[in-house]
């Protein structure tokens, strides 16, 4: 019998191109892609007896469960987050694992972000296509301050980045933060003020939990310097609400770099941030890279088998 695994919001297909999810005769997996546009969703979702779900894209309610009535499984692409209602996957039977993942990809989009927007690079690239020469003039990251809000495992790899370029390095975050920080020899302000007001780049890598929800203020970013760029490729729900807008309406900080959105993914070419000219935006790539992918799809489909298997030891909700 062929147990039936649907991945959904597959917006490139890229699981297609995964031969170890289609080499097992016991398993099919279907990739499917923006779910809110496919019109086969819901006959594709009624026969699914398992789900791989691509980080955070596919929210998984009562509501969803309703379409998915064969559903025994969730295996969760890296940690499992607020798009799992874990309680109402439990009260319809449905288990719930979860995988890892790597900080390679996005402390490397970050990176990206950082240099592109200090150096003007898009706006540059788009200046010489439509027939222009050397409008912009950027600057370079070194000697400058770079702030890393959160010191994990992305935070950590920034920070030498940020190093090896020159920069100078400071970190604010939870108390293990700041002395995780210490010890690896970075600065730590005296304050979350002057970690807001001293520095030049400041790059946001806090989990999304209920303690950080909206802990960026308009306060924070009111202190921030009018030259200063502000990236997240962490979640915008970090920041609070509106905040980040009218933060840059009003010149502080001058500039951001942004992978990641309340609302996603995003059509509508009007959104403010893409009608911003001191914003660059980038459709959540953070993690969307080829080896990134093959290692967290590998996780979610051994953790498929194992369930199916009989081995239910890494099911967390049961």
């Amino acid at each position: 019998m062929t147990i039936h695994i649907v991945i959904p919001d597959d917006y490139q297909f890229a699981t297609q191109k995964l031969d170890f999810l289609h080499s097992d005769n016991n398993f099919h997996c279907a990739a499917m892609g923006d779910l809110s546009r496919d019109p086969m969703a819901d006959e594709q979702l009624s026969s699914a007896e398992a789900l791989i779900l691509i980080r955070e894209r596919t929210v998984i309610d009562e509501a969803f469960l309703r379409r998915t009535p064969n559903l025994k499984l969730i295996s969760q692409t890296g940690k499992l987050a607020r798009n799992v209602d874990i309680d109402a996957c439990t009260r319809a039977g449905v288990a719930l694992v979860e995988g890892s993942g790597s900080p390679v990809a996005p402390a490397e989009l970050t990176w990206l972000l950082i240099m592109a927007s200090r150096r003007k690079f898009v706006s540059s690239v788009k200046a010489m296509a439509e027939g222009h020469w050397q409008t912009e003039i950027g600057s370079a990251v070194h000697n400058q301050v770079i702030g890393i809000l959160g010191y994990g495992k992305i935070g950590k790899r920034l920070a030498s980045y940020a190093a090896v370029f020159g920069m100078q390095v400071q970190v604010w975050g939870s108390l293990r933060a700041q002395e995780e920080a210490r010890a690896d020899g970075w600065t730590v302000p005296e304050s979350r003020e002057q970690f807001f007001a001293t520095s030049d780049v400041i790059t946001v890598h806090q989990r999304l939990v209920a303690a950080t929800q909206g802990n960026i203020t308009a306060n924070d970013l009111a202190l921030m310097k009018t030259d200063a760029l502000f990236v997240n490729t962490s979640r915008a729900e970090l920041v609070y609400d509106g905040a980040l807008q009218n933060a840059l309406k009003q010149g502080r900080p001058g500039f951001a770099a942004l992978d990641v959105y309340e609302d996603e993914p995003i059509y509508n070419s009007r959104h403010p941030y893409l009608q911003m000219p001191n914003v660059l935006c980038t459709p959540h790539l953070g993690y969307v890279e080829k080896d990134s992918y093959a290692l967290y799809f590998r996780t979610a489909f051994d953790n498929v088998v194992r369930y199916f298997s009989g081995d239910r030891s890494h099911v967390i909700n049961f």
